[in-house]
């Protein structure tokens, strides 16, 4: 428990540090931040698959966790390989990994990565929102979007995973309701947030507006 409240505190405090890729809003003069992503640190969330955690496993991750925090993926890499030589089987380990690894843009490990995460623990909401990540980046917006939606039936309360259905849903489906819904909840989950906050408003003009357009069409 000490180490999954760790990790879970560590997606707070640098939950939207990196891998931010600007995208623009059709039809409007904001734009969004797609995925605003852990240097993670921010995603992990390393729960053991034995019943207790071994002190030097804990040390190990909290150290790496911290040496990603800081922004040094190159030593946080070779941390956590180390760390998943001599511990297997803790998931948030390699979701850290996946993380670095697409920092340096290479899909084919950041998947593998995923993959073992998730083979550990099939509900992982941080392996599942980054596997939605992944996919959402090579263009399989559905597929992605079944991950995002997996991510918030396991952990209703995972703020990043309604955000990324966000961003999918406005900017890449092109559902607009869904994209107001999910938006809402990151902002009840995190607080107040101004951006988002203006997303919102923004997203409820325009989908009055279309339903004025409907009701005329009819």
């Amino acid at each position: 428990m000490l180490l999954q409240r760790f990790t879970r505190s560590l997606i707070l405090a640098t939950g939207l540090l990196a891998l931010l890729v600007m995208a623009g809003c059709a039809g409007s003069g904001l734009t969004r931040d797609v995925e605003p992503q852990a240097t993670e640190g921010s995603e992990a969330a390393g729960e053991p698959v034995g019943p207790a955690i071994p002190a030097q496993a804990r040390t190990l991750f909290e150290q790496a966790a911290a040496v990603m925090a800081a922004g040094d993926f190159v030593d946080a890499e070779l941390r956590f390989k180390e760390f998943v030589l001599l511990y297997p089987d803790y998931p948030g380990a390699y979701v850290n990994l996946a993380i670095i690894h697409a920092k340096n843009e290479n899909d084919a490990a950041t998947r593998n990565s995923l993959d073992i995460a998730l083979a550990l623990n099939p509900n992982h909401p941080a392996a599942l929102n980054q596997l939605g990540m992944l996919l959402r980046r090579n263009g399989n917006f559905l597929e992605a979007e079944a991950a995002y939606m997996k991510a918030v039936t396991v952990s209703p309360d995972y703020a990043l995973a309604h955000y990324n259905l966000g961003v999918l849903n406005e900017l890449y489906l092109r559902r607009l309701e869904a994209a107001l819904q999910h938006f809402e909840i990151y902002q009840q989950l995190v607080g107040e947030d101004k951006q988002v906050e203006k997303w919102i408003a923004d997203l409820k003009r325009r989908v009055a507006a279309n339903q004025r357009t409907a009701n005329v069409a009819e």
